[in-house]
C-alpha cells in the first residue's frame, strides 16, 4: 500500500497535474483563436480583446448562469468556491507541489478548509437532488450531469476523513488512497469533460441554443470549434 501511495502523490499526480494544466492551456487558446477567427469572418478587422478574454473565462468557469434560480444559485456559488479554495489552498497539497514542481504560496488555516470541504460535499449532493427534483432540468439531464457532481465530492469526502482519523471507519492508507488517486482522476477529467460547466448547464435556459447577447460572435465562433 505504501508503495501505491508513493506512486499516487509522485508520477501518477505530476502526471496528471500537466495533464490538467495542458489541457485547460489548450480549451483557452482553442477558444481565443476560433473566436479571433469568428470576428475576422465577421468583416470587422478590430478584434475586442477584453471582450473575448471574458468571454474565454466565462466559458472556463459559467458563473454567470447561475443567476436564473436564487437557491440554485447560492448552491453553485458555494460549491465553485469551495472546491476552487480548499484544493488550491490547503497547507498538504502545497507541500505536494512544492515536492513536485518547487512552487509554493500562502494556505488556509485547517479549520476553514474543514468547512470549506463540508461545503463541497454538502454542495455536490444538493446540486444532484436540485437537479433531479426541477422538472425542466431532469428533463435535459444525462446520467453524467448526476454522477460527475458527485465524483467531484470523493476527493473532498476521503480528504476530510484523512484529515479527521478519529472519525474515519475505514484504513487510513486506503483513505488516503482514494483520496489521491480520485483526485488524480479528477485533474484528468476536467479538460475533457469540463465538470464544472456540466454543473452550470442546468441553470443555463439556453442549453443548447442560443448563447446569451453581448459575446454571441465572439462565444459561438470559439464554442463551435470545440463542442458543448
Amino acid at each position: 500500500m505504501e508503495t501505491l501511495l508513493e506512486w499516487a502523490r509522485g508520477p501518477i499526480f505530476r502526471g496528471a497535474l500537466a495533464f490538467l494544466i495542458l489541457g485547460l492551456m489548450r480549451h483557452a487558446v482553442l477558444t481565443w483563436f476560433e473566436s479571433v477567427r469568428a470576428v475576422q469572418r465577421a468583416g470587422d478587422k478590430r478584434i475586442p480583446y477584453w471582450a473575448l478574454a471574458k468571454a474565454t473565462l466565462q466559458w472556463l468557469f459559467p458563473v454567470r448562469k447561475v443567476k436564473n434560480r436564487l437557491l440554485y444559485s447560492i448552491t453553485t456559488v458555494s460549491f465553485y468556491a469551495a472546491i476552487l479554495i480548499t484544493p488550491i489552498f490547503l497547507a498538504g497539497h502545497i507541500v505536494l507541489i512544492e515536492r513536485s514542481v518547487g512552487v509554493r504560496w500562502w494556505a488556509i488555516p485547517n479549520h476553514l478548509a474543514d468547512f470549506l470541504t463540508l461545503i463541497a460535499v454538502v454542495t455536490a449532493v444538493a446540486l444532484v437532488i436540485e437537479r433531479a427534483m426541477a422538472r425542466d432540468t431532469r428533463a435535459l439531464s444525462r446520467f453524467s450531469d448526476y454522477v460527475i457532481p458527485l465524483l467531484v465530492a470523493v476527493p473532498f469526502a476521503t480528504g476530510f476523513l484523512v484529515m479527521h482519523p478519529g472519525i474515519n471507519p475505514f484504513p487510513y492508507n486506503a483513505t488516503m488512497l482514494a483520496h489521491v488517486m480520485s483526485a488524480n482522476l479528477l485533474f484528468v477529467l476536467i479538460p475533457l469533460t469540463r465538470p464544472l460547466r456540466t454543473v452550470a448547464n442546468d441553470a443555463d435556459p439556453f442549453r443548447g441554443g442560443a448563447a446569451p447577447a453581448g459575446v454571441s460572435g465572439q462565444r459561438s465562433g470559439g464554442m463551435a470549434g470545440q463542442g458543448e
